[in-house]
């Protein structure tokens, strides 16, 4: 996964008062070529160039103090993000962007670690009420575990996934495999895009736990009752793009993505 030249966070949705929270979070001084943020048309976009190379900011826009991320409540900001991830499935498929981009930036100006010590602490504690969260609001649900995918996608620790993220994933993967989670189609969907976006990279932290997974996969996708052509379409397309080495082949894109337009 390579970083991005350039990331666009839609924070609009936000209140005033957390625009400018996220907003001063995102920012840091230009050292070495480090990102310079810039606000145009209602979205926050996060530019890897210099301030001095940068056309759409001038250094007059904000001060040293304000480009200090450090100069917020990182923790209040990780409970921002988290509570949203968990209301608006949208924003938490792009909030590990966001969160990379902090935890960068907080790195490089006060060489701390607040904010993310804060988002893990949260998302432990979301991990440790799952079921009751899935209860509760099964749209809630999907967006924890889209949200936790991402964050795995995307934070790294010496240039590897965290460990310490690489169980509670796969625990809630499994849970989004159990027949009465097959049942439901937003389930089955979030369950496959996951798959699709970090299947490889847990596959590779534990294989075991994945042969697991997939033997449950291939018992719901058997599933005599219960279970939709969508989701059966799903399930059997990600049996495939496993075997496939994690790939999607010119003939199973051909035959699946026609089938689900159609």
């Amino acid at each position: 996964m390579g970083e991005p030249s350039r990331e666009e966070y839609k924070i609009q949705s936000f209140d005033a008062e957390t625009q400018q929270l996220l907003k001063t979070a995102l920012k840091a001084p230009s050292l070495e070529c480090t990102a310079a943020c810039f606000e145009t048309g209602g979205e926050y976009s996060f530019c890897q160039r210099s301030y001095s190379n940068c056309p759409r900011l001038m250094p007059s826009r904000c001060n040293t103090q304000d480009r200090n991320p450090g100069a917020v409540d990182l923790e209040k900001v990780a409970n921002v993000i988290v509570d949203h991830s968990l209301q608006d499935c949208v924003f938490s498929k792009e909030a590990g962007r966001m969160c990379y981009a902090i935890i960068q930036a907080e790195s490089k100006q006060a060489g701390q670690s607040v904010f993310r010590r804060g988002l893990l602490n949260r998302l432990q504690q979301e991990y440790q009420a799952r079921e009751q969260l899935r209860a509760r609001s099964l749209q809630g649900w999907v967006c924890y575990v889209t949200f936790i995918c991402n964050i795995f996608d995307y934070l790294r620790v010496n240039n590897m996934p965290m460990m310490a993220l690489v169980n509670p994933v796969y625990d809630c993967l499994f849970r989004l495999a159990q027949p009465d989670s097959l049942s439901k189609e937003e389930e089955v969907d979030c369950l496959v895009l996951q798959l699709h976006r970090v299947g490889e990279q847990l596959e590779k932290m534990n294989g075991q736990r994945m042969d697991e997974l997939f033997v449950l996969i291939r018992d719901g996708f058997l599933l005599p009752t219960g279970l939709s052509s969508l989701a059966q379409l799903l399930l059997l397309e990600i049996i495939e793009f496993r075997a496939a080495g994690w790939k999607t082949t010119p003939a199973a894109h051909k035959y699946y993505y026609s089938e689900v337009s159609d």
